[in-house]
């Protein structure tokens, strides 16, 4: 370990080198079992990955007392439903999921919305109900393969501007 140049050593200690081990560990081989070869594979109900999506449970849930959950589903069905789309929206990007990702979620189905347009209420209550349990996870999977990739891409303020209008094409729905 080096020493400022104030410090006082001894002189007759000896000067400290690296020397190599005596035996060399062996070469690490990728041979577990459960270990990936390739991509990360894609398909029906394999969702997105992306790193600590565990984060965005947490900031869906202090997002909980800005819903507006007129005539349809639950708070658990309208944040499971939202938060499989900012999943996916952080997972395009390959990051963790942001606050960002949820608003433009919630924005789309019109959760922010005091009075959002009654057609996307019906449409809202017959997708999001029952998905906030966990075994609907298809249908939560299914909400988010209905957005279009265009709209993950789109800014926050962009999805508010276009959400009164053009729900149907933000959300595919």
């Amino acid at each position: 370990m080096s020493a400022p140049k104030f410090a006082p050593t001894p002189v007759l200690d000896e000067v400290r080198t690296y020397s190599s081990p005596e035996v060399a560990p062996a070469a690490w081989v990728n041979d577990r079992p459960t270990d990936i070869e390739g991509f990360q594979p894609a398909g029906e109900r394999l969702g997105y990955q992306g790193p600590d999506q565990g984060y965005g449970l947490m900031l869906a849930n202090r997002m909980r007392h800005r819903l507006h959950l007129v005539g349809g589903p639950s708070a658990e069905d309208a944040i499971r439903g939202c938060l499989n789309i900012a999943l996916r929206r952080a997972s395009l990007f390959g990051r963790a999921p942001v606050v960002h990702d949820l608003t433009i979620a919630f924005t789309m189905w019109g959760f922010f919305d005091a009075n959002p347009p009654h057609e996307l209420v019906a449409r809202r209550a017959e997708l999001f109900d029952g998905v906030g349990n966990v075994h609907h996870y298809k249908e939560g999977r299914a909400i988010a393969d209905l957005v279009p990739e265009a709209t993950l891409r789109m800014t926050p303020a962009a999805v508010a501007a276009a959400t009164p209008v053009a729900w149907r094409t933000l959300t595919g729905a």
